[in-house]
């Protein structure tokens, strides 16, 4: 079926974008993921499978199911200057290995040279193995170790 990458920026949006964050980020409450809207510069960004009519009527987004998101802001540090951080990456689990997890990675890539950025960065889990695997087979290489401590 044919999709479509559209900024989440509604409440309903945002209502149906949350149980799919939360497959990631399970240890944190509603409130807290939609919290990260009122954030400057995080953007969400959904990956909505058509509903399948056949009617060239129903052009718009009522039936169509959203598959995966992405959370994303445009950085610039010492070690990428400008570059595309991927904030959260979630395919919901129903609908892995379908290759929705491919397509939204493409174009955040090609969101990101439209932006002028140079890099697409995120971090893995340590432990997510699956994760690791997937975006190694994208073309993300390993590039470091983030360091950090509680305050």
């Amino acid at each position: 079926m044919p999709t479509e990458v559209r900024e989440v920026t509604t409440d309903e949006g945002w209502d149906e974008a949350v149980p799919i964050l939360r497959q990631l980020w399970s240890h944190v409450d509603d409130a807290f993921v939609r919290g990260w809207r009122e954030e400057d510069d995080y953007r969400l960004f959904g990956l909505y499978e058509s509903g399948g009519t056949d009617d060239p009527d129903d052009s718009g987004p009522a039936g169509d199911t959203l598959v995966a998101v992405a959370g994303v802001s445009v950085q610039r540090v010492l070690h990428h200057e400008r570059h595309l951080w991927v904030h959260d990456f979630v395919v919901d689990k129903s609908r892995r290995e379908e290759g929705y997890g491919t397509e939204l990675l493409d174009w955040l890539d090609e969101w990101a040279r439209d932006r002028n950025c140079e890099n697409l960065a995120l971090a893995c889990w340590d432990g997510n193995d699956a994760g690791r695997e997937f975006y190694e087979s994208r073309g993300l290489e390993v590039w470091g170790q983030v360091m950090e401590r509680e305050l």
